[in-house]
């Protein structure tokens, strides 16, 4: 989701022809090139921490709605070390309205074992990144590749739709990653480090404007000629049913309100605040418990309840 600022104009790689995907690096490179978003963490002073920020506020929410809790959480913790020294649930209290709010919780705990273990700077060995709290794999990659231009297969839903059309010929990947696509996605990988960095933000970019979900532009495709999606006429996808997420009336939406009440509030709030932003109990104790399970909430004495401090 996120991309290395633009290099100078040198392909190494894409001279060998007979590597995998060969005939794929240029035009969609060519096209990130010409059509690449600016947004501030593709920018050089974005750094590390600034990709890594970026990458956890992304998952599953888009970019117009990141751009701003992006710019004020930057400007609040401009380095891990700043992020850590605060209480987790003041980074519940920023994360605002983005949704999967963990996702913060997991943000500061990767701040603090960067503070601990490395010197408050943002680790570039692929090894390292992954052993931080909260990160997987798809993060680890596409920080070590975006930040630091390295060679990492980065599998984000963008990049597994487009290498499913062009390469293997359906309209939508599997549910969840698998190893073959894991497999194409390092078989793909240009040889030349600095090109495969511009490859994997390349690639996420093309199925994050052209190659989309619904409604593709196929006349926008800098590789519509070679894809073999397109070539076998664009059969109509062969699997389970795809369902949209719902939201209204589901544990999360009341999880979502009753996290609200508690961001706005600077001190404890009691029960019957969090009692009124959802009609029914039952269904509302759960979302409660669930959000104190997942640390998000903090009960105290009195039928109190406040974010994290610890």
């Amino acid at each position: 989701m996120t991309a290395p600022t633009k290099p100078p104009h040198s392909s190494p790689a894409r001279a060998d022809a007979d590597a995998p995907g060969a005939d794929l690096h240029s035009p969609v490179i060519d096209w990130f090139d010409d059509h690449a978003r600016d947004l501030p963490w593709r920018h050089p002073e974005a750094g590390a921490w600034g990709v890594m920020v970026s990458e956890f506020m992304l998952q599953q929410t888009p970019v117009s709605r990141v751009l701003p809790v992006y710019e004020q959480w930057l400007a609040r913790w401009p380095r891990p070390a700043d992020l850590a020294a605060d209480a987790p649930g003041e980074a519940v209290r920023a994360w605002g309205r983005l949704g999967y709010p963990r996702r913060a919780l997991r943000l500061h705990g990767a701040a603090v074992a960067i503070t601990e273990r490395h010197s408050g700077d943002v680790p570039s060995d692929h090894a390292q990144l992954l052993a931080l709290p909260g990160i997987g794999e798809y993060t680890a990659a596409a920080v070590a590749s975006f930040a630091y231009g390295q060679r990492h297969a980065v599998l984000d839903t963008n990049v597994r739709r487009v290498f499913a059309r062009a390469v293997t010929g359906v309209q939508y990947p599997p549910t969840a990653t698998t190893a073959a696509e894991r497999r194409l996605a390092r078989a793909l990988l240009p040889d030349d480090e600095p090109t495969a960095a511009r490859w994997a933000a390349a690639s996420m970019e093309l199925g994050a404007l052209v190659c989309t979900a619904k409604n593709e532009t196929c006349v926008r495709c800098p590789i519509a000629a070679q894809c073999a999606w397109r070539l076998a006429g664009k059969p109509e996808h062969d699997g389970p049913p795809r369902r949209g997420q719902t939201y209204a009336g589901t544990d999360r939406q009341v999880r979502g309100k009753l996290l609200a009440v508690l961001r706005e509030a600077h001190a404890p709030v009691p029960q019957s605040a969090l009692d009124r932003v959802w009609h029914e109990p039952v269904q509302r104790a759960r979302a409660l418990d669930g959000l104190v399970a997942d640390g998000l909430a903090e009960p105290l004495p009195g039928g109190l309840y406040r974010l994290p401090l610890t």
